[in-house]
């Protein structure tokens, strides 16, 4: 057997997973010149044998140097180290995939860039520049609301364009309905687990949250019913459909029940819907089940790109348009014309439902990866961004973030979402950001081999 080269010995000396020390020792070495550009590396099984690792080890931590820029591959020749190999610092610890960011996949074929350079260049071809780039009345051109109304139909139905506002992101329209609809000391109800933003604006806007106990389906009826007789909130506020962070979603008759509880306590119910059109059969929104106390709120930052900071807002009937539209001009001044607009155009030429399409598809090939590398038994829908992961009893959810990001992954512990009561032992894993499956799938292997492990001396100590 032809003789382990040097920076090999680093590799024994590393912590952590075996093919990130082994990435990690190629980088170093490179970076201090005892691996030279154009240099042939020795074959996969080989290194195996060196380090009395398996071939599987080996494969991902050429796969890892490849990532970075560091090796080149050719059929029949081997692996060599890059001849325009940018030199790397050595000891540069691993890239983070950032799991804890729960953004879409973006669009490979055709990629986002060529989407984006060909969508301004029409709208600049057929809009007038002066009026893209000055301020703007109101929440959108009757020509903007109308394409919102257009793209909520699969799940609200037909709905009046002078009820649909355009604002920048979903975060502004909440925050616009609260100011509306509250002041400081009233009450909202929300699931036990809840977005973070809900309790950013809540905390910022001197609200109080009570949280429902959950299930499968997301909020119990009953309890919210009871809830609501025993502490008189001001709104029911919920995402019925891949609950953040849960995934939970709720059935037709659950939709039909909480609208119940709203409609019986005289609430208002303020549904924020950012994932229902991801669903490959979107389920009507429970909005449309009492359209006349609902606020539904829907952006584009799931379906399309959270780049774009565009969001429809659906008001009930009457003056509450008018109100929100105020609210909205006092906090934000209007939404990007240029964005709105080339949103706009995506829904009117199928542009949007295009990317939606291959959003979704691809949400569903990252779900079935993770039932193929996780541990059975965690919470997700085929077509969610996102899964909720109980973690085995011998690890605590903050101890294990801290874990698995030194392994390379960032992910949230449930004490983030956590509205009232004692937060569960698990996690959210995003699944979208990973820029490809194969860097999804390394990760997803390292949260697996981080569960199945024994929690790390450093960690048993904490109190």
């Amino acid at each position: 057997m032809p003789a382990a080269p040097a920076w090999l010995n680093t590799v024994r000396a590393g912590r952590g997973p075996i093919y990130l020390a082994i990435a990690n020792a190629l980088a170093g070495a490179v970076g201090r010149g005892e691996v030279q550009p154009g240099e042939r590396l020795p074959p996969h099984r080989t290194l195996a044998a060196a380090l009395g690792v398996d071939l599987t080890t080996v494969t991902r931590a050429y796969a890892e140097a490849r990532r970075r820029g560091l090796l080149d591959a050719a059929v029949g020749r081997g692996t060599f180290v890059r001849t325009d190999v940018a030199l790397p610092d050595a000891g540069v610890p691993p890239t983070i995939v950032d799991m804890s960011m729960n953004l879409p996949p973006q669009p490979s074929d055709p990629p986002l860039r060529d989407l984006l350079r060909d969508g301004i260049g029409r709208l600049l071809r057929h809009e007038d520049t002066a009026t893209l780039m000055a301020y703007r009345t109101g929440a959108g051109t009757p020509q903007d609301r109308a394409a919102g109304a257009a793209w909520l139909r699969p799940v609200l139905g037909p709905v009046s364009p002078a009820r649909v506002l355009v604002c920048p992101g979903a975060q502004s329209a909440m925050h616009a309905v609260l100011a509306t609809l509250t002041r400081p000391g009233d009450t909202l109800v929300t699931e036990a687990l809840a977005y973070p933003g809900l309790r950013a604006l809540a905390a910022h806007m001197g609200l109080t949250l009570l949280g429902t106990p959950m299930d499968g389906e997301g909020m119990l009826p009953d309890a919210l019913d009871a809830i609501c007789r025993d502490r008189t909130p001001r709104a029911i506020v919920c995402t019925p459909t891949h609950q953040n962070p849960t995934t939970a979603t709720m059935g037709a008759a659950r939709r039909e029940a909480v609208a119940g509880v709203a409609r019986r306590h005289n609430l208002v119910l303020i549904e924020d819907d950012a994932y229902g059109l991801l669903a490959a059969d979107p389920p009507r929104a429970l909005s449309a089940y009492a359209p006349e106390r609902s606020f539904y709120v829907a952006t584009t930052a799931k379906t399309l790109s959270p780049g774009l900071r565009t969001a429809f807002l659906v008001a009930p009937p009457g003056a509450y348009a008018t109100q929100i539209m105020t609210a909205l001009r006092a906090a934000t001044m209007m939404a990007s014309p240029l964005l709105t607009g080339l949103v706009c155009l995506w829904i009117r030429d199928g542009t949007a439902s295009a990317i939606l399409g291959a959003i979704r598809a691809e949400a569903i090939a990252r779900q079935r990866l993770a039932a193929s590398i996780l541990p059975p038994g965690f919470a997700s829908r085929p077509d969610s961004l996102h899964c909720w992961l109980e973690l085995p009893a011998h690890w605590r959810q903050s101890e294990f973030v801290a874990y698995v990001r030194t392994r390379g992954v960032a992910l949230v512990a449930s004490d983030s979402f956590s509205i009232s009561g004692l937060p569960p032992n698990a996690v959210r894993v995003a699944l979208g950001v990973a820029p490809d499956q194969d860097r999804l799938t390394e990760a997803l292997g390292d949260v697996r081999d981080a569960m199945l492990a024994a929690m790390p001396a450093q960690f048993q100590d904490v109190i």
